[in-house]
């Protein structure tokens, strides 16, 4: 099924300009509450003045989609794939400078649209709604999801990602046209409330959190969540987990991988002469093996987390100064040093392997010491050159194409 634009009967017949906003909502099997919510949709509309399209992504099997077209809105029939994937096929419909998204359930008001209008107008380029600083009616959100798994999420990301919402799982925000497509939205489900605040954040959007009143369903419908069975919810937070963690590798790769690279190569190198004594501590051979291979996975680490920002990086505000510790002329002198001192370092150990008749001494001396530094020089190396030539590759091919 390819996606069909429907447009009401007042339309057909007249070309379709551009509006101030539009009002982007996926639907499927809501001919309990469509018109109404359309009604609500047009009375927002005029309160803030605004010219707008009521456009629905409709997967519906039942009357929601004519409905809808009888009520005034535009819909787009598309295959039920979830909805981010909603959001991303209705882009090429969407008219307005400004994008609303939420529910035709009318558990959130549309009627109150004059405040998100004005934030938009003065340049807010993402605006989330929060339904912890505005009103719940009674009844509106299950107390496990009000009480455990909104806030615990909602913590989680805030954490992760540095941000500072107090709902994000609010499903009625709003975004520019522009900030949405530069977005580039790949989740195809619930995560996409995650990812799209993500990305707000990575794409150094102006964001504002407005408070929401939150309804209860109305009598007669149930909520795609109770559709899907008990598990739904569980299963809805753990894809939204999923979604912070990958897009913040990050976070558990740089800082922690600097720290391990320090904790372990300065230590580990200051033993290249040989054992000491720190604080009545004695330091050998075993300690300076851990304490290399704990700061050889350190800069692994510290490594992927550099890739990694890049990758998060879509409009390359941090790429370009990472770029210039990674240039291949700059980067193979370096390597090139290394193992240089690294082969030097081993070669005192190789000698006295070839002096003793091909046997190592049966005492670990100095050599010992400065074959395990040499060693770990030459590994530094390595992953130092191989990933250089990974992140620049990655680095042109997320490069934006040349304007012609």
């Amino acid at each position: 099924m390819k996606p069909e634009h429907l447009l009401p009967p007042h339309l057909q017949s007249e070309p379709l300009g551009p509006v101030e906003v539009s009002i982007l909502v996926p639907t499927l099997n809501e001919a309990v509450t469509v018109e109404e919510f359309v009604r609500w949709c047009r009375e927002g509309l005029e309160s803030a003045g605004a010219t707008g399209q009521i456009l629905l992504v409709d997967s519906s099997t039942d009357g929601t989609p004519t409905l809808a077209l009888a009520a005034g809105a535009e819909v787009l029939r598309v295959p039920k794939r979830g909805l981010g994937r909603a959001y991303t096929d209705a882009i090429p419909f969407i008219r307005g400078r400004f994008v609303m998204l939420g529910d035709a359930d009318l558990t959130y008001d549309f009627r109150e649209l004059k405040p998100w209008l004005e934030r938009f107008r003065c340049g807010d380029e993402f605006i989330m709604g929060s339904r912890f600083r505005g009103a719940m009616e009674k009844g509106a959100m299950p107390g496990m999801h009000r009480y455990f798994g909104a806030p615990l999420t909602t913590w989680l990301l805030n954490s992760i990602h540095g941000t500072c919402f107090s709902d994000i799982h609010c499903g009625m925000r709003g975004v520019t046209l522009d900030a949405l497509k530069r977005m580039r939205l790949r989740s195809q489900s619930w995560q996409y409330a995650s990812e799209m605040i993500i990305k707000a954040r990575q794409l150094r959007l102006r964001t504002r959190e407005l408070p929401v009143r939150f309804l209860r369903d109305r009598p007669g419908r149930i909520s795609n969540l109770k559709r899907m069975g008990w598990w739904a919810p569980w299963q809805a937070g753990w894809i939204s987990v999923q979604a912070m963690l990958t897009y913040g590798a990050d976070l558990f790769l740089l800082w922690p991988g600097l720290v391990l690279a320090c904790l372990g190569l300065l230590p580990g190198l200051a033993l290249f002469n040989g054992p000491l004594t720190v604080f009545g501590i004695g330091f050998s051979l075993h300690w300076m093996l851990f304490l290399l291979l704990l700061g050889v996975a350190g800069f692994q680490a510290l490594l992927m987390g550099i890739l990694a920002r890049v990758i998060y990086d879509p409009e390359r505000h941090e790429a370009h100064l990472w770029q210039r510790h990674f240039r291949f002329n700059r980067v193979t002198l370096t390597c090139a040093a290394l193992f240089a001192l690294g082969i030097t370092a081993t070669s005192g150990l190789i000698w006295e392997y070839v002096e003793s008749g091909f046997r190592l001494p049966p005492e670990l001396g100095v050599n010992s010491y400065r074959a395990v530094a040499g060693i770990a020089l030459c590994l530094l190396a390595s992953l130092y050159f191989t990933f250089s030539l990974v992140f620049n590759a990655v680095y042109e091919l997320t490069a934006p194409p040349q304007q012609p």
